[in-house]
């Protein structure tokens, strides 16, 4: 017996008037497991995050090899690894690629977005366990980051956080694409012009492979550090013209750095219950290293988490839900 997908339509008072003027209007897909029609009984819940460059969406997207995400989670209920469980996936897509999950003047309140409009949508629509030890957030790359964000700024909403590959110091996941950026925005005339021409290019044909440094730079840049009046009311940390490490901007970006805020926000991480967090062994952004710092301040600060490696890289690793979805589930109060 497998479980019930539903979609509707959220409009989200936080994205209304969004800077970037991106739909404030979303697709909410729930996964409703077996048995959640035939009772009154109520289900904890594990909210998924997406990762940059994808969308709510993206969760039920059939490789035609490897399950989906509600598949997965169909086949680990029926085998008994964990407790029935709602699956709740926003979608947080923006016109620079994602939001990266946070409130940024330059891209709008994606983390009230999820914290408010999608959980409160949710507990009123369905039969949840409407407190925070019954509520998971997880996510991969950028999704990973934001439940990351989540458990920083709201472990009174989320008791348990999973991280698949989150962005995790920067020098090594971000800094390697930055002189790609300065270039292809140097040869288009700047970031208004290179972004203009990306968007009809993608529009005609398809993403090319050298579009990816320069659009997730500009979206790392809109979260990190935006600013009013400048294009797409972003600071980009480096100096378009010379590639000149921009230091004033960069440092903006290194405090929103988890191996830099968790430590800070220590005492609410001390709040969760479960904390999993994992990374693949040739992960082409280096984020490995940045996971096994965070596994290590965890650990030194007496936080319980379990940390993992996969002899695999960035991407296609969907397969890892299993493993932290057994590992949060379990733990998700059931009444």
């Amino acid at each position: 017996m497998n479980g019930l997908l539903e979609s509707s339509e959220l409009l989200s008072p936080a994205l209304e008037s969004n800077p970037l003027g991106d739909p404030a209007r979303r697709k909410l897909t729930v996964y409703l497991p077996p048995g959640y029609g035939a009772g009154e009984r109520r289900y904890p819940v594990v909210y998924f995050l997406h990762a940059f460059g994808n969308s709510g969406g993206s969760w039920t997207n059939a490789s035609g090899f490897a399950p989906t995400v509600p598949l997965r989670l169909d086949a680990l209920i029926e085998s008994g690894a964990i407790p029935p469980v709602i699956g709740v996936f926003p979608d947080g897509w923006t016109s620079l690629g994602g939001s990266q999950w946070v409130n940024s003047d330059a891209i709008g309140r994606y983390r009230d977005y999820l914290t408010k409009d999608v959980v409160g949508y949710v507990d009123r629509t369905y039969r949840t366990l409407p407190k925070a030890a019954s509520r998971a957030v997880v996510g991969h790359s950028s999704g990973g980051y934001g439940a990351l964000v989540m458990g920083r700024y709201h472990p009174d909403l989320f008791s348990h956080v999973g991280m698949h590959a989150a962005d995790a110091y920067f020098e090594y996941c971000y800094l390697p694409d930055l002189p790609k950026a300065a270039a292809a925005l140097l040869k288009a005339g700047g970031v208004e012009a290179w972004h203009a021409d990306f968007h009809a290019r993608v529009r005609e044909t398809k993403m090319r492979g050298d579009d990816f440094p320069v659009v997730n730079v500009l979206a790392m840049a809109a979260a990190y550090s935006p600013k009013k009046g400048e294009p797409l009311n972003l600071e980009l940390p480096f100096d378009v013209n010379t590639g000149r490490l921009r230091l004033d901007v960069w440092n903006r970006w290194l405090v929103h750095d988890p191996v830099r805020f968790v430590p800070k926000f220590m005492d609410a991480f001390r709040k969760l219950k479960t904390v999993y967090l994992d990374c693949g062994t040739r992960d082409e952004f280096n984020i490995r290293w940045g996971t096994r710092m965070l596994a290590e301040d965890f650990k030194n600060a007496g936080v319980e988490r379990v940390h993992e490696e996969f002899e695999d890289g960035h991407s296609g690793v969907s397969y890892r839900f299993e493993r932290s979805l057994s590992v949060l589930v379990p733990n998700l109060a059931q009444e």
